[in-house]
């Protein structure tokens, strides 16, 4: 059975960082991307960012240029790293492994910017 453990997340302040990491239990068969998503209050879960099993990387546009997905294939990783955070990055941030025939979330890590 796969599993999804997440962790890094916390409190910081408005400009600062986070780095959050994500480690898949068990073998994903067909791994096709990993990626991050978030969800704050009141608002529908969006994709921040994600990276293809080929290393291609793509970001939603209000986090371009300030976060960097990367992903370590030998311990089966997905990390997000976060710089010049803002208020409007506070979230539930979740990060996903899609293969060909299911997809896989974590459980989810509140990230707070505070201003």
């Amino acid at each position: 059975q796969v599993r999804l453990v997440e962790s890094g997340g916390g409190l910081v302040e408005a400009g600062g960082s986070l780095r959050l990491s994500c480690a898949a239990s068990g073998r994903i068969f067909r791994l096709n991307a990993r990626g991050w998503y978030r969800q704050a209050p009141g608002k529908q879960r969006e994709l921040v960012a994600v990276i293809t099993s080929g290393d291609r990387t793509s970001y939603a546009d209000s986090v371009k240029g300030r976060f960097t997905i990367s992903g370590d294939n030998a311990k089966n990783t997905v990390y997000l790293q976060m710089n010049s955070l803002k208020p409007e990055d506070t979230a539930v941030y979740y990060c996903n492994f899609a293969s060909s025939g299911w997809d896989y979330w974590g459980q989810g890590t509140q990230v707070t910017v505070s201003s």
